[in-house]
């Protein structure tokens, strides 16, 4: 399927749009919570509406993919920010929910594993970054590891904003890890292997 790099605003990037409009909700309905647990009166009504919310974009970046491919409408800017949609909500939700400093608040994330998945992506942006500038492209291709740590992700931010049991969080936080660990090393490797091939190449 071709990629349209100058088309009007299509239907899917404008979900697309929607889904990053609803983070910044998202983030304060769990600020004002957290709020509240510091105060000692918990509203938890706060938290029950930011784990909609957050299942709501989640789940609508199907939405706008089905859009796009079913309606051959697949562009540069959809394929920038729709990407950018999911890791800044996923950020948002794993560095919110990290308060050491917060006890009230349970289950939240470990700061290990915070550092984990913030590290992955800084590389991850780093090296796409230096590769293009050096190269001019740089060729990312999703990978299996990548969308299964994603997945445990997302589902562990949704586990710590239901309030379900420590347990059974903490054993999707650490496969989340692992897999993190995992599709970053397999990125890294990738760059290796396009920075080998480009330095082959006669200039």
């Amino acid at each position: 399927m071709s990629t349209q790099p100058h088309t009007p605003i299509t239907l899917a990037t404008k979900v697309t749009f929607v889904r990053i409009l609803g983070i910044p909700v998202f983030i304060l309905l769990l600020i004002y919570y957290q709020m509240s647990l510091s105060r000692g009166a918990a509203q938890e009504y706060q938290r029950m509406w930011a784990l909609i919310v957050f299942v709501v974009i989640a789940l609508t970046d199907a939405l706008d993919g089905y859009l796009a491919r079913s309606r051959n409408e697949i562009t540069r800017l959809g394929s920038i920010l729709d990407p950018l949609a999911d890791k800044i909500l996923l950020l948002s939700g794993i560095i919110l929910l990290t308060r050491p400093g917060l006890p009230q608040l349970q289950p939240q994330f470990p700061v290990l594993f915070t550092l984990i998945v913030i590290s992955r992506d800084v590389v991850l942006v780093t090296g796409s970054f230096i590769i293009h500038w050096l190269f001019g492209h740089v060729d990312i291709r999703p990978r299996l590891t990548g969308k299964i740590a994603t997945f445990f992700q997302m589902a562990s931010v949704i586990w710590a904003l239901a309030g379900a049991p420590v347990p059974i969080f903490m054993g999707l936080v650490w496969i989340a890890a692992a897999f993190t660990i995992a599709s970053g090393a397999q990125y890294a490797f990738d760059a290796k292997r396009q920075v080998e091939k480009h330095s082959e190449q006669p200039h």
